[in-house]
């Protein structure tokens, strides 16, 4: 687990040892335990710890080590192969470099460490980028090929650890983080007009190759590419993996729970190897609390400490379900509370952190928790990100269900369906078929239903003038699908809507400490054999979600969290952090950095908010939305003109 930086430079360009410098600097809480760099001039590499001297060359790699995997100096990077022809730059973890390692001294290759880099150096040596296929990990890498004079990067299946590139004045470069490539002179600092109106009316980001600043992109996930230094120019990625949607089990309802307990459970053990302590983020959930109930399950004599978010509200605090796993598994848990206060004092070094805007205060009481697990000495973590994209955790896949039923003609199933799922916590008919609307509808509709339900494509707020002025398409999120409605909604949120996001809060987050943070629901074996089960073991008949997965862990999770029908997760009472601190909101509403964003019609908006302050108007995450983009564009300069 490490920060990762490169420059493919013009041929013959000068590069100062002070930029290189300031590429490491912005890496450090990524990799604190070591450093090194690489430059590349007339097909000769030199590799040294020091960032010193001014050179002259045609590449030159970064690297910042965090130390899990042989905490020797054998581990460190740069690295390269014995012949001297490839060299790595790696950030991440493979989880089956034991079983690779075995193949690959099979095949004739020599190991001189016990970490994974060395590994996945051999594996792309041995089969070039048909290795991706062969790894059960996460990852963001770059290989520099002395003879071919080429730079392959490469991210893992799910996007689960980052890879910014973009083109400046001398050439080609690639970051761990988005604030390391705004370094290079000449970057643009522009908006995306699409992706900022994806994100300030759904929420959206992250997902695909571009970010809210035009000029620097991202490699998705499950894609790679090469850079050819003589010419720099970038192929065009290329996908070298995704979920078979086709493939089916057949399975009954409890082979099937059988089967996914043993994958779970296998997952688990590999995110287990470790040179250092592991720990895990406990929300009380049930992805969280199954987590750790296998990690004691799989190891039932190591010293597991487990981090909880404890809201002061009552209603969202999950706190007497993280003691009974505390309890049951016989694990420290140590608990973290927070109040708006805190997230003020915080939040300039929060939006600094995630590089983009963030879609709420939840992401606050995450860094809560890696801040505390830094701070009782764990450097790796095991999270439950991914598993409600997966088995239907929102409430919301309940009505993609329905919508399945209804497009597939079960019209006994339909109404036994909505009747009993329209009983569960939170739900109601009403509010059932309104979401299901969502799915039903079509596109040329979207338009005039969505202002019929006071849920307007354009809201007075948004400056659509503007919108309309840079080309931005005005659109709702795809929700168009075939008689599966469920399992493409599913697979959406997993690629584009949801699950990037995540990823990207965490990857900040923790590595803002110095953690690792391991995601055991996200391996392309578990993904595809969840995506290849009936939409009906996913969703229960009377409206259950999680269905299959509940089955799976009965024996090792305990019943009653299992038995949960509501979903809460590290949730924060944001609307009452955000009416006390409605003098503060009012100021950055009004603010010099807010009038320069002509996005926004800061006159609809200011009546907005006195519209909900007076209850005129719902409360939800638009308001949140509002601060942090005005506060994300003046910290990092970004242009809204």
């Amino acid at each position: 687990m490490c920060g990762i930086a490169g420059l493919a430079l013009v041929p013959g360009r000068a590069v100062s040892g002070e930029l290189v410098r300031s590429l490491s600097c912005h890496l450090e809480h990524r990799g604190p335990d070591d450093s090194g760099w690489l430059s590349l001039r007339q097909g000769k590499a030199c590799l040294k710890r020091n960032i010193a001297e001014n050179c002259v060359a045609d590449a030159v790699l970064v690297h910042r080590r965090l130390s899990i995997l042989d905490l020797t100096s054998a581990g460190w990077q740069p690295m390269g192969t014995g012949d001297g022809r490839y060299y790595i730059v790696f950030n991440g973890e493979i989880y089956n470099y034991v079983e690779l390692r075995h193949e690959l001294k099979s095949l004739g290759h020599r190991f001189h460490s016990r970490s994974d880099t060395e590994v996945l150096l051999a594996a792309y040596a041995q089969w070039g980028r048909r290795a991706l296929n062969r790894l059960v990990g996460m990852f963001a890498f770059a290989i520099l090929d002395i003879e071919t004079r080429k730079l392959f990067l490469a991210r893992d299946f799910f996007g689960i650890k980052p890879l910014y590139y973009t083109y400046w004045r001398d050439g080609f470069a690639f970051a761990s983080e988005i604030k390391v490539l705004l370094e290079l002179p000449g970057v643009n600092r522009d908006i995306n007009p699409q992706r900022l109106y994806d994100y300030l009316r759904f929420g959206i980001t992250d997902h695909g190759g571009e970010t809210m600043i035009g000029d620097i992109k991202q490699l998705s996930a499950a894609h790679c590419m090469e850079v050819p230094l003589d010419t720099l120019e970038a192929a065009r990625p290329t996908r070298y993996w995704q979920v078979d949607l086709h493939q089916r089990a057949k399975l009954s309802f409890d082979e099937a729970a059988h089967r996914l307990q043993e994958l779970f459970l296998k997952s688990v053990r590999l995110h287990l190897r470790s040179d250092v302590p592991v720990g895990a983020a406990l929300s009380g959930g049930i992805d969280s609390s199954s987590i750790v109930m296998a990690m004691r399950h799989l190891e039932p004599d190591i010293d597991i400490h487990a981090f909880s978010y404890v809201a002061d509200d009552s209603a969202i605090s999950e706190e007497r379900w993280a003691d009974l796993v505390g309890q049951t598994a016989k694990i420290t848990v140590h608990k973290v509370r927070s109040n708006p206060d805190e997230l003020i004092a915080d939040l300039d070094a929060l939006i600094d952190l995630q590089g983009e805007a963030f879609g709420s205060t939840s992401i606050y009481a995450q860094r809560r928790v890696f801040r505390e697990a830094h701070e009782a000495g764990i450097k790796v973590m095991l999270d439950g990100q991914g598993a409600d994209e997966l088995l239907g955790g929102y409430h919301y896949y309940i009505s993609a269900r329905l919508a399945s039923l209804l497009r597939q003609g079960q019209w006994s199933n339909l109404a036994s369906f909505a009747r009993r799922a329209s009983t569960l916590p939170g739900l109601g008919m009403f509010q059932l078929w309104l979401r299901a609307m969502d799915y039903l509808m079509p596109s040329s509709l979207q338009v005039p239903m969505r202002r019929l339900v006071k849920k307007d494509l354009v809201p007075s707020w948004l400056n659509l003038k503007w919108f309309q002025e840079h080309g931005v398409e005005i659109r709702s999120p795809s929700y168009e699908s075939d008689n599966e409605t469920l399992r493409d909604s599913l697979y959406r949120d997993l690629a584009k809507f949801s699950l990037p996001s995540l990823l990207r809060y965490e990857d900040r987050n923790s590595m803002a400490f110095s953690i690792e943070s391991r995601v055991p629901f996200l391996t392309p074996e578990l993904v595809s054999f969840i995506f290849s089960l009936p939409e009906e073991y996913i969703i229960a008949p009377d409206g259950t979600t999680k269905a299959v997965f509940r089955q799976a862990m009965r024996g090792i999770v305990p019943g009653p969290i299992l038995d949960r029908g509501d979903k809460i997760g590290f949730a924060t009472p944001e609307k009452q952090w955000l009416l006390k601190l409605r003098p503060w909101v009012e100021r950055v509403l009004s603010s010099k950095a807010a009038v320069q964003i002509h996005a926004l019609d800061l006159k609809a908006l200011s009546e907005e908010w006195q519209w909900i302050l007076e209850g005129r108007r719902s409360f939800d995450w638009r308001v949140w939305r509002w601060v942090n983009l005005i506060l994300w564009a003046e910290k990092f300069q970004v242009s809204v003109h």
